[in-house]
């Protein structure tokens, strides 16, 4: 398959008076790992609400593998190959792990016989036994997924995006109000993923941004203000003083 994996054109999305993302050229070529930075405000969460089709397109069109997918629905675009985790994590907290990752993996069927029992589905267990052990998380498999650690909620919630078998992955603030070590450990576990797919991150935890990320992306009000690998973003001038700090400012807070 030829061409970028992802591309906007000219993609916007007002609310009101409000333009959150305006007017956005972005292509995803493919192969690495990919990060969205940005003030609060920037217009990330928004940028990734109109791929998944959780928000209409007021302008602009987004385009997977060759494909205009503008306008469809959350499970048009996830059957295409797009998955995606949320800022607040999600998952079915009364259901065991393993049950929260069997329904994800059964959900890519369109059709579940209301008289078979879900035991007999040995191929959708087997998929979902691998990707907990993928993921670390085969320890938990019976645990409710409520009673679990936040950070491995956040690790449940990636294993449901992958049982969807995605071509690209979309995760939001994956890390956010994590330990060291939780973070350390859910790192290590995206480093592996965007191995064999395409990943998209958001992320406000700059040491993680620039420890994992091929290349950077930076929004700030609604627009991308540059891209490049991590030492060229961390020279522009433009995202220091946008985003980053100047070496001036970090004088000044250290007086």
């Amino acid at each position: 398959m030829t061409g970028p994996v992802l591309e906007t054109q000219s993609l916007t999305k007002s609310f009101g008076g409000l333009v959150a993302v305006d007017h956005v050229d972005f292509t995803l070529p493919g192969g690495g790992l990919h990060a969205i930075i940005g003030p609060n405000g920037a217009g990330k969460t928004t940028f990734f609400n109109l791929i998944s089709g959780f928000l209409p397109v007021t302008a602009g069109r987004v385009v997977f593998h060759g494909r205009d997918i503008t306008g469809k629905r959350p499970h048009e675009i996830s059957r295409l190959g797009i998955a995606r985790t949320l800022q607040i994590k999600s998952v079915f907290n009364g259901l065991t792990v393993i049950d929260n990752v069997w329904i994800a993996a059964k959900g890519q069927s369109r059709f579940l016989h209301p008289f078979r029992p879900a035991s007999s589905y040995t191929d959708v267990a087997r998929e979902a036994e691998a990707l907990l052990d993928d993921i670390g998380l085969a320890g938990h498999r019976d645990e409710i997924a409520g009673n679990l650690s936040y950070g491995d909620i956040a690790l449940l919630e990636i294993a449901i995006a992958l049982a969807t078998k995605p071509k690209l992955l979309l995760l939001d603030e994956p890390v956010s109000g994590m330990s060291p070590n939780e973070t350390q450990r859910t790192v290590e576990i995206i480093k592996n993923v965007s191995k064999r797919l395409d990943v998209i991150l958001i992320e406000h935890d700059m040491e993680v941004v620039f420890g994992v990320a091929d290349v950077i992306t930076v929004m700030t009000q609604g627009t991308i203000l540059c891209q490049g690998s991590p030492d060229a973003v961390a020279k522009d001038t433009r995202v220091q003083e946008a985003y980053l700090g100047t070496p001036e400012d970090e004088e000044a807070a250290g007086a």
